[in-house]
């Protein structure tokens, strides 16, 4: 089974595994996109509302990788129902990808390239410049904002 992305929609994006998504997509989508959507929910694909357990083991997975900022609701519940239902996880999105790497969710790229490491973010105060493993929204000794910076 593959678990879509509104990227799927977008890019016209065909399988003939079975198929899956969640209601939130379908709010992110005009136009054609959103005839792919109501198409495809009509010859048979799966809407699944994933678990509040699993959308908060997402959640925590997501502050662990320091991905939990830049993820919409729709990018969580999406990666929670790809883990529920054991799925690919069809998206373009390198936040998702990071994050169901970590969660050991596979993923398939459409139109771009797909990561090529897995990161774990941090976080650094723009006026003092200490460094945080976890994001806030301001330093707790300056009160400057924190900007997302690569560990490497």
């Amino acid at each position: 089974m593959q678990v879509l992305d509104s990227s799927a929609f977008i890019h016209e994006y065909h399988t003939t595994d079975d198929i899956a998504s969640v209601p939130m997509v379908r709010e992110e989508l005009e136009g054609e996109a959103s005839y792919r959507y109501d198409a495809d929910e009509g010859s048979g694909m799966h809407v699944h509302i994933p678990a509040a357990g699993t959308v908060e083991k997402i959640q925590r997975a997501a502050r662990e990788t320091g991905d939990s900022e830049t993820l919409s609701e729709t990018d969580v519940r999406l990666l929670a129902a790809a883990f529920e239902l054991d799925a690919v996880l069809v998206t373009d999105d390198y936040a998702m990808q990071n994050v169901a790497d970590h969660v050991d969710v596979e993923v398939k790229i459409i139109a771009r390239e797909g990561i090529s490491e897995t990161r774990e973010w941090t976080f650094q105060c723009q006026g003092c410049g200490r460094e945080f493993d976890e994001h806030r929204d301001r330093c707790p000794i300056c009160g400057t904002e924190l900007a997302r910076k690569n560990p490497a």
